[in-house]
């Protein structure tokens, strides 16, 4: 009886459930035909820098809140060292009138060395998304360029690995990326507003010289880069901690020359015109960095579900012409991760 006793007790614990892969491990990986999706909303405040073009717009020093964002991440392994996955991020400022995808991303992932003292390293391809949408705006001298959403209206490519290391209950890991865009003309700028001085008739407005009210332009590609550091801590089965911290190069932007084509009626003196404010958008000085910090701590509800709180500041330094620049960037969010 008690040999039998025993028997049921060693049965009944080689059959219990390995404890469930935590999506919330900056090294997870899923296994050949698991699905997961991690959301995620988000609070975030912001506190204008006074960048020039945040004090010619009489924005330096303002606060913006709330901005509301949102991101998905999801992912399906197709073996169990090879997965196809996908980011998407969603933001909307009501402060600026400003609201649309600002992250989006599709590709595959490859565990490329897995080792018995558990070292991994994986080496990713992702197509940028930017394209999807059209970036849009406006423009005028007095107020330079007013974003009204946040893609930048170009395809492109991010490349990377990431590698780290497990030791028992903590995980450090560490990636790098670069991030490759295509110049093209896939943007909107509303230019009704634009006047230019004219000699002897003084300001006028672009659109009385033939130049339509809504114009293309081709900007130029851009090379960008990005890498972090993370640390992850499996206190037990249900709680886990984790930190990080996060660089990203945005690369000034650039105007190659106007992608419209001026109407056989336009003033002759409309192509100089163009050409001039070209020249002077040809480097947009507005570029940023970008340096993160975060933190987490999630709770594995069930072996499928899991949910996290987080807590993001970001410090920055902005180009003169830069819009993104900040004194205070904070924001705070809950993410469902879900894994079958």
């Amino acid at each position: 009886m008690k040999k039998s006793l025993k028997l049921a007790v060693a049965a009944s614990v080689l059959a219990t459930p390995a404890m469930a892969a935590n999506l919330e491990n900056p090294l997870y990986m899923p296994t050949a035909g698991e699905f997961y999706s991690k959301t995620s909303g988000g609070l975030m405040l912001k506190v204008a820098d006074s960048s020039d073009a945040h004090v010619q717009k009489g924005h330096d020093g303002a606060t913006e809140f709330p901005i509301w964002r949102i991101q998905e991440d999801l992912g399906l392994g197709i073996t169990d060292r090879i997965a196809i996955r996908g980011a998407f991020a969603y933001t909307h400022d009501a402060d600026i009138d400003r609201k649309g995808m600002n992250h989006g991303r599709l590709g595959l992932i490859w565990r490329a060395v897995e080792t018995s003292d558990d070292i991994v390293l994986d080496v990713y391809a992702d197509a940028h998304l930017g394209g999807i949408n059209k970036m849009r705006g406006a423009y005028t001298l007095e107020r330079g360029f007013q974003y009204d959403n946040y893609s930048n209206g170009r395809w492109g490519f991010d490349a990377g690995v990431r590698f780290g290391k497990t030791w028992s209950k903590l995980t450090t890991s560490a990636f790098v990326e670069v991030l490759k865009t295509f110049g093209n003309s896939n943007n909107v700028i509303d230019v009704a507003g634009l006047t230019v001085p004219m000699d002897p008739m003084g300001p006028v407005a672009v659109t009385t010289l033939g130049i339509p009210s809504e114009i293309s332009v081709n900007l130029k590609s851009t090379t960008e880069i990005n890498f972090g550091l993370n640390a992850f801590y499996q206190l037990n089965d249900r709680w886990s901690f984790g930190a990080g911290f996060k660089y990203n190069h945005h690369a000034d932007n650039g105007v190659k020359s106007l992608a419209t084509e001026l109407p056989a009626g336009a003033h002759p003196a409309a192509p100089a015109l163009v050409n001039g404010l070209i020249a002077q958008l040809s480097d947009m000085n507005d570029g940023f960095d970008e340096y993160i910090v975060t933190l987490s701590a999630a709770n594995q509800l069930t072996d499928n579900v899991q949910v996290a709180v987080y807590g993001e500041y970001t410090f920055d330094e902005a180009h003169a012409n830069s819009q993104n620049g900040t004194d205070v960037k904070a924001e705070v969010g809950v993410r469902l991760n879900l894994a079958f």
